[in-house]
């Protein structure tokens, strides 16, 4: 079992190789300029539409976020520009949908993106906090069959950024990061693909840093992001990564040791 593990091991190391080398040769890709190690214990809500506080950014740099999936075959062609791009982000999955497709889930996270958790439904209308929490528990739990406890970061974002401070307190109290956003591309509006460039790069220009909502489960998003990521190419825009110190060993950090 040892040398099955080592194997393993290896032959996901030399495909990081294989990435970091291609991104090296690629002066066009976007890129993951950095990766940010975060203490849950620390940092338990982030994103200033919701909060005072956001992650610890320097000018024009951004995380990129996706909420609502995975699905298919959207998901997927998602992860093909993330990974044409070399861009590492960060996915808010619904147990649902990450139980109808999860080999999508382990793509997410055998390619090197965080993978957080978004509930098991989705919830949108006004419910009790014991139904919210149960639903969050649930969502966890779906994703944690998927990818294993360990895998599984411990980010959160609520469903349309309805945020009941006893969930928070809570979610808080078991280590989990409330995410919420600081820039939004109104993907899920029906608008154009130019139009969803067109305000994110508006917004990232006031603010000049932060974390960008978008969704993985749009026709529209998909068209957007290759404008998109040439926008922050071309404006100076790094991407950052965010893990924490439990996830830091995880096959994810190890291109990063790549020479």
């Amino acid at each position: 079992m040892p040398s099955l593990a080592l194997a393993v091991a290896s032959i996901l190391l030399a495909f990081s190789s294989i990435a970091t080398a291609a991104c090296r040769d690629n002066p066009a890709a976007l890129g993951t300029a950095r990766t940010l190690t975060i203490d849950p214990a620390k940092v338990q809500r982030v994103g200033t539409m919701q909060y005072r506080q956001t992650l610890p950014l320097s000018d024009h740099e951004i995380v990129l976020t996706f909420d609502d999936g995975p699905l298919s075959p959207y998901t997927a062609r998602v992860l093909d520009l993330l990974s044409s791009q070399c861009v590492q982000a960060t996915f808010f999955d619904v147990g649902r949908m990450a139980t109808t497709y999860p080999w999508l889930v382990r793509r997410e996270y055998d390619e090197g993106h965080s993978v957080g958790t978004h509930t098991q439904n989705h919830p949108l209308r006004t419910r009790s906090d014991a139904e919210l929490e149960r639903d969050i528990e649930d969502g966890v739990n779906s994703l944690q069959r998927i990818l294993g406890r360990d895998e599984l970061a411990p980010f959160f974002r609520f469903p349309g950024l309805i945020h009941p401070a006893a969930v928070e307190d809570d979610l808080a109290s078991q280590g989990i990061v409330v995410w919420s956003a600081d820039i939004v591309g109104d993907d899920w509006k029906r608008i154009s693909a130019h139009e969803i460039v067109r305000r994110t790069m508006a917004r990232l220009q006031q603010k000049k840093r932060g974390i960008v909502l978008l969704h993985d489960i749009h026709r529209r998003t998909l068209l957007a992001l290759p404008e998109l990521f040439a926008r922050l190419k071309e404006r100076g825009y790094r991407v950052v990564h965010v893990i924490t110190s439990a996830l830091a060993t995880a096959p994810q950090a190890w291109s990063s040791a790549v020479p």
